[in-house]
């Protein structure tokens, strides 16, 4: 598995793995867009250059807001997220970002305990953050 930086190139297939994963998905649109922004790095894991994950982070004042954490679902439990979150975290490091943030649905059990094994601790709950179901989001931080 390659992780690198996301290109204009991948935006299809990295929309595919956003709308297998959200109810709400971005549009390619919306990833499109994340060029434009230099405080934004986006990563996808590859296999065989096929993209089978990506994750991204916006630097703001020296903080990351981790966004759109997804893995392509045959390639779920294999540790690509984990892979992928440590190579973002390195590179938001480099950026100049001291602490991450991310929020996480309360029923997604799997991605909460990745990101505590990655070092993040829950500080606060957003009320019917997420919708298509309502749902509550954990406030999760690595300090």
């Amino acid at each position: 598995m390659i992780i690198r930086s996301m290109e204009k190139k991948d935006v299809p297939e990295v929309s595919i793995i956003e709308k297998e994963n959200f109810k709400n998905p971005w549009s390619e649109k919306a990833f499109l867009d994340t060029f434009l922004n230099k405080n934004i790095i986006y990563l996808v894991a590859c296999e065989k250059e096929r993209i089978i994950g990506m994750c991204g982070v916006h630097h703001i004042l020296g903080e990351g807001e981790i966004t759109n954490v997804a893995v392509k679902n045959s390639y779920k439990r294999q540790h690509v997220g984990e892979q992928m979150m440590t190579a973002l975290m390195e590179k938001g490091r480099i950026m100049g970002i001291d602490e991450f943030t991310l929020e996480v649905r309360v029923g997604n059990k799997a991605a909460i305990s990745l990101y505590e094994k990655l070092g993040f601790i829950t500080e606060g709950i957003r009320k019917n953050f997420y919708e298509n179901p309502i749902e509550d989001a954990l406030i999760m931080w690595k300090r």
